[in-house]
């Protein structure tokens, strides 16, 4: 304790006490007069401009809470709209093939019916050539039993007659 009883910083010197509380004083007040408005002007414009920020950043945190609503309101939308965009494609090729479908069938029958038209003009082409030819070998037939020519003419329609009569629908039916 002696060392630091001995030393010139630890010696209470009333005058230089006195002193230092004056100066003390006298700065306190200048620095209050000209520093320290200034300094709370600055705290204080520097407290505002911080304040103005978080302000900003909560009114751009809220619009970008809005934007992002926005976005998935509209996501979600446009995900509706391409489901009604699928369902309406899926339904106009289903439409399609059946359409289609039909319009096959169509063509399918009006081919068999023609098919069986021509079949028919066919078979009643053979038959009616058929006729001729047993009238014509029927007549030949006859001249050679008889051994005189015939009257083509006349005997063809008596043959035409018979053979008009006679049923071919056995022909027919095993064609």
């Amino acid at each position: 304790m002696l060392v630091a009883a001995s030393s010139p910083l630890t010696k209470i010197i009333p005058g230089l006490m006195i002193w230092t509380i004056i100066f003390f004083v006298i700065v306190f007040f200048t620095l209050k007069k000209f520093a320290f408005g200034a300094i709370q002007r600055m705290i204080d414009e520097r407290r505002e401009q911080i304040r103005r920020s978080i302000e900003e950043a909560d009114n751009a945190r809220d619009e970008a809470r809005k934007l992002l609503e926005e976005h998935r309101r509209l996501i979600g939308q446009a995900r509706s709209d391409a489901e009604n965009i699928l369902a309406e494609a899926r339904k106009t090729r289903e439409s399609m093939e059946q359409r289609m479908r039909e319009e096959t069938e169509t063509e399918r029958q009006r081919r068999l019916e023609e098919t069986r038209k021509e079949i028919a003009a066919e078979t009643a082409r053979a038959l009616e050539q058929i006729r001729n030819e047993v009238a014509d070998l029927t007549l030949e037939a006859a001249s050679r039993v008889v051994g005189r020519a015939l009257d083509a003419d006349r005997d063809r329609e008596l043959i035409s007659e018979a053979i008009g009569s006679l049923d071919f629908s056995r022909l027919e039916e095993s064609a």
